[in-house]
């Protein structure tokens, strides 16, 4: 009698821990893909003592501390220009964005808030004047859609589109399966180009065109683990 109640106990104790952990199974399943963009600053700051721009230069960006994998649309940077007489210039249509799986140039579109201009006109370089900051929101042109009932475009797709590695072909899907299964990262960066000249000189199409500095911001990006989608992780910024 006790033998076969301690067997009936041991079968329903087994049957609870299969429910549980299919529930639990089901739970991870259910909860949003995180991921984690991080601004690689040491290899800027590297870029920028070599080209003699540290003292007069600063490049940052605004980052969450997790994205869901489709949500990154745009990128917001802030350039810093630190000197005393020099006026720097950020040239919006010689930029791009390089996506390195796929090692695609793409162009870098400048977001005003509302945009409406037709995009193939070339973009008007930004001038940042000494001691002032420029902070300004970016997108890749391929990102934008024209709504045309409001008649803007906006950032309709991912910055860099990681679902879209299940639909390509057999190496496409691996790096897919590598990155979320978090034994790789992916990598992409803003091929920044800057003019710099004297306050005085100023710039002027075929004229006065300033010397032109080309910076390598790369940022990488990593599947993080389920438990950042937790309720007490989502409030994190």
């Amino acid at each position: 009698m006790l033998k076969g109640s301690g067997d009936q106990n041991l079968v329903v104790l087994t049957l609870y821990i299969i429910g549980v952990s299919y529930t639990f199974n089901r739970m991870v399943e259910s909860i949003d893909d995180k991921i984690k963009y991080a601004y690689k600053s040491d290899a800027v700051n590297e870029q920028l003592t070599t080209q003699e721009l540290k003292d007069q230069i600063g490049i940052s960006f605004k980052l969450n501390s997790s994205y869901s994998l489709e949500d990154l649309k745009e990128l917001q940077i802030t350039i810093e220009n630190k000197s005393d007489n020099l006026a720097v210039y950020v040239d919006w249509e010689n930029s791009t964005l390089v996506v390195e799986h796929t090692k695609q140039s793409r162009r870098v579109i400048r977001i005003s808030p509302y945009l409406t201009r037709d995009l193939a006109i070339p973009q008007t370089p930004s001038l940042i004047t000494p001691k002032k900051t420029l902070t300004e929101k970016v997108t890749a042109e391929d990102v934008l859609e024209f709504d045309s009932v409001a008649g803007t475009y906006s950032a309709k797709k991912p910055l860099v589109s990681i679902t879209g590695l299940k639909n390509g072909g057999p190496p496409q899907k691996k790096l897919y399966n590598d990155f979320m299964n978090r034994g790789k990262e992916l990598e992409f960066s803003l091929q920044l180009v800057l003019r710099i000249s004297d306050v005085r000189v100023g710039i002027a199409p075929g004229i006065n065109i300033p010397p032109m500095y080309l910076i390598n911001c790369p940022f990488t990006i990593k599947k993080l683990p389920w438990t950042y989608a937790l309720p007490w992780n989502k409030k994190k910024k």
